[in-house]
């Protein structure tokens, strides 16, 4: 009712006689929240020339504090002061040239929104999901009038598929049966883009979800049901860039907000001037401000107009739908100070929230300059939580192919990885994946018999140390190369739409290497879960022997020991150099439920997994 309410008051205000020539047509935010640790709130106007002579508000507990008038006159920002502001319905009115406009507005009361923000962490699973390609659970919104790209055509992959947000709330039942506890969506921001705006990165409408994929009530629906069921939600965001048909791009404010608006400038995609002592600025320059494509214009985050609206943008989305976490596309590509001054503004009204970063980058020394705390970036820190461990990512892409030796090759190369984990703030709070939307599948093209490297990966990437994430299909073998474009990585679920002729959401869609493979994703991520020997544990390893990869999860006086055989040969492990992390003469495998005897040797088969909990 208050929202038919408030558009009768802007219609009227928009009709009245004498103010024809001051029309708003943005509002961003559409609201806010009283009692807000950061009292201070932008409000962007845009209209045809709206900077106006005089700014007033109808509320006495509303203090503006600064009216920017920008380059452009279809432009006005308002900054006021809400620290002594209750929950209230008031009105900013602007006048010029004997002209009146009205623009109702609302202060919330915080109490009223969702619960949410608590965060992810290592004692979560993500499941990682690009919405246009899960369900299709809505197809009244396949086709929306007057936006660029019409319709789905599920043959082309660079096409819309259709999928939507009440085909992944229709799947919630799914995800906790899986046993993940959290789900990232790739972007669900309007994309209102010529072509190729299925994935999301090019955001038209940082305010509104896009409603081919459903409505803002619609996601926070979807959210609350999520919570219902004891499941996260992560959301992604992008601060680097917007997509080329944002009313800010085709109607530019001011000469900095944007970089290189004048002319396209492509980034070098390398972002390793951000920390490289060495580095010239020309590189830095076009590492940090080029455009990541010529759809998507890259934004100044130095200019703090843009920056505040960014943090603005993200804190709407917490309080307004209650998401647990964020993930934030292309990281290092944005300013890094401005970067850093998010993540503290986003954990001070959210001290439980998490954010991960995308941080793309081939070393362990390169990812650790983003975390929080980083000794590497020292004096500077990033603020930012969780990084993407994509180093490691690369190694389980090959290991589990490789026979192992003592050096340098299968899972030798792991411990050596691992071994290095000192340049990391906090090991704990790396992200942890074989694959994402990016990036090949771990499988490229499906198997067809046994699922021993599955089998070992996945194994490792549930016990290791990090925040693991899921990408979508894994659980079922979806395959995909990279070599064949990004859209053969974001297959179709199957089963996701009306009439597919396979169900895999089903026990009886599903083959049997497909049956065999959910079934075992599924025994570990049920025991995981909840788990503190390995949500919260230490984390001990041993050099390989003869092939055999043993590590320790420790979580006060319980504890977890993964044996991994990486090669295709029958192996007797000597158990002599193991005794530190064998507090007893047996212990109960989880794979199998066998009671193994841990006396002096272990008879392990090619590939074997062992994990034994004391």
């Amino acid at each position: 009712m208050k929202k038919i309410i408030v558009a009768i008051v802007l219609s009227l205000a928009f009709s009245m006689p004498g103010i024809a020539g001051l029309k708003v047509q943005k509002t961003e935010p559409a609201f806010w929240w009283s009692g807000m640790r950061n009292p201070e709130l932008q409000i962007l106007l845009y209209g045809t020339d709206i900077s106006t002579d005089n700014v007033s508000v109808s509320s006495s507990d509303i203090r503006i504090k600064e009216v920017v008038r920008l380059e452009n006159p279809n432009y006005l920002l308002l900054y006021l002061d809400l620290s002594e502001t209750a929950p209230q319905q008031f009105n900013i009115l602007l006048k010029k040239n004997g002209e009146e406009a009205v623009i109702p507005y609302q202060i919330k009361d915080r109490k009223e929104s969702p619960e949410g923000a608590k965060g992810f962490d290592a004692s979560d699973v993500l499941y990682l999901i690009m919405p246009d390609r899960f369900s299709n659970g809505n197809p009244t919104n396949d086709r929306v009038a007057g936006m660029l790209e019409q319709g789905v055509n599920r043959k082309e992959p660079f096409a819309r598929h259709g999928g939507d947000i009440k085909g992944i709330e229709n799947h919630l039942d799914y995800f906790s049966e899986l046993g993940v506890t959290a789900v990232w969506l790739n972007p669900i921001q309007e994309n209102d883009m010529p072509e190729g705006s299925y994935h999301g990165y090019a955001i038209t409408d940082y305010y509104n979800v896009d409603p081919r994929l459903g409505s803002n009530d619609e996601f926070r629906q979807m959210v609350a049901a999520a919570h219902g069921k004891g499941l996260k939600i992560v959301m992604d965001m992008i601060f680097n860039h917007c997509g080329s048909e944002h009313f800010f791009f085709k109607d530019k404010p001011s000469a900095d907000w944007f970089n290189f608006q004048d002319h396209y400038t492509q980034t070098s995609y390398q972002t390793m001037p951000q920390m490289d002592v060495h580095r010239s600025d020309y590189d830095k320059t076009k590492s940090v401000d080029g455009w990541f494509t010529e759809s998507m214009p890259d934004l100044n985050q130095r200019n703090r107009h843009v920056a505040t609206y960014l943090i603005q943008n993200s804190i709407w989305w917490i309080e307004y739908a209650g998401i647990d976490g964020i993930r934030q596309d292309t990281h290092p590509y944005a300013d890094f100070d401005m970067m850093a001054r998010w993540c503290r503004a986003v954990k001070a009204e959210y001290p439980d929230f998490n954010i991960v970063g995308e941080t793309w980058l081939g070393s362990n020394v390169g990812v650790s300059f983003w975390q929080k705390d980083s000794k590497v970036a020292y004096p500077r820190n990033s603020y930012l939580p969780t990084v993407m461990d994509f180093p490691l990512t690369n190694l389980m892409s090959s290991v589990f192919d490789e026979e192992t030796n003592g050096w340098d090759k299968g899972l030798a190369r792991v411990y050596d990885y691992l071994s290095q984990d000192i340049v990391y703030a906090d090991p704990m709070n790396l992200l942890v994946f074989l694959d994402n939307h990016d990036t090949s599948r771990f499988y490229k093209t499906k198997p067809s018999d046994n699922l021993n490297r599955y089998k070992q990966a996945l194994a490792f990437l549930l016990t290791v140390r990090g925040i693991p994430q899921i990408y979508y299909g894994t659980e079922i073998l979806m395959a995909a190369d990279k070599a064949d474009g990004d859209g053969a990585l974001r297959n179709d679920f199957p089963g996701g739409w009306q009439g597919d002729a396979v169900d895999a959401f089903t026990p009886a869609g599903r083959d049997p290497l497909q049956t065999e493979a959910f079934a075992y994703m599924q025994k570990l991520l049920k025991w995981r879960a909840g788990n503190e020997v390995i949500g919260k544990g230490s984390f001990k390893h041993f050099i390989p022997q003869d092939g055999v990869y043993v590590y320790e999860r420790k979580y006060g006086s319980r504890s977890v020991v993964v044996i991994l055989n990486g090669t295709d040969e029958k192996k007797t492990l000597s158990l002599a150099p193991y005794k530190e992390v064998l507090p007893s003469a047996s212990a109960v495998e989880l794979l199998s439920g066998n009671k193994i005897g841990l006396t002096s040797s272990l008879s392990l088969q090619a590939r074997d997994i062992l994990i034994l909990e004391f």
